[in-house]
């Protein structure tokens, strides 16, 4: 059975589900960017996020993510997740590198 929705997968634990934000292949003055200078682009956005994982005394430990932010993931690495065309990936909260605040 294969996923129609995006909406209907969610996280379980501590996992974290991103997309991969596509970087620009086109530069704000018309200029085009090379396939190689463009294809490894680690920032993506938290689409949905699991309650959190459980300590050794059963407290939920609150994700350090929320849906909406962007973040730095690895280059490789997290379970990847295809729902039509479109690919996804989830991670685990400890796995993401970092938060990015604009």
């Amino acid at each position: 059975m294969a996923l129609r929705n995006i909406k209907n997968l969610a996280p379980l634990l501590d996992r974290v589900l991103v997309q991969r934000i596509k970087p620009e292949a086109k530069t704000a003055s018309g200029i085009f960017l090379p396939e190689s200078s463009v294809k490894d682009f680690n920032e993506a956005k938290v689409l949905a996020v699991g309650p959190g994982a459980l300590d050794k005394d059963g407290k939920r430990i609150t994700p350090s993510v929320a849906p909406g932010d962007k973040v730095l993931i690895p280059q490789f690495g997290g379970s990847p997740v295809k729902v039509g065309e479109e690919e996804y990936h989830l991670f685990r909260d400890h796995e993401i590198l970092a938060k990015i605040n604009e």
